[in-house]
């Protein structure tokens, strides 16, 4: 299997949502919203993505100041793919691209929280989430 990965490269919305709807991701992102999956893309600083000829298999979504913290907002295998070690390959192209001091953080999915234990994340117990549809208390 000849697999190519690239840095930042030229990603359709339409192609991104087919990967999320291949993946165990689909469930829990916007699949159906074209635009917000638009900035999504655009609004990510680093995205590394995997290939199979001109065919979208794997991407890792990236916010990141390069130096301190790096927030992985997606990690996404199409399923006909997963368990060749893409999703490993993407974390450490991304990881190679940060600085000697940047943190690699994400928020897992419910089915894949063991993977990250198992390719050596720490579990922190800190993390707090608020909603879209909430507000900050006063």
């Amino acid at each position: 299997m000849d697999i190519q990965y690239k840095l930042n490269a030229d990603i359709t919305a339409q192609q991104f949502a087919d990967l999320l709807h291949n993946s165990t991701l689909g469930e829990r992102r916007p699949v159906d919203d074209i635009n917000c999956l638009q900035g999504m893309l655009d609004n990510s600083n680093l995205v590394v993505s995997a290939w199979i000829d001109n065919t979208l298999v794997g991407i890792s979504r990236s916010v990141t100041d390069f130096h301190f913290c790096c927030y992985l907002s997606d990690l996404a295998v199409d399923k006909a793919y997963q368990k060749y070690g893409i999703g490993r390959a993407l974390q450490s192209k991304t990881q190679e691209l940060l600085g000697p001091r940047c943190t690699l953080i994400l928020l897992a999915a419910p089915a894949a929280h063991s993977y990250y234990e198992h390719v050596g994340y720490d579990r922190h117990e800190r993390c707090w989430v608020l909603d879209r549809d909430s507000r900050i208390s006063e």
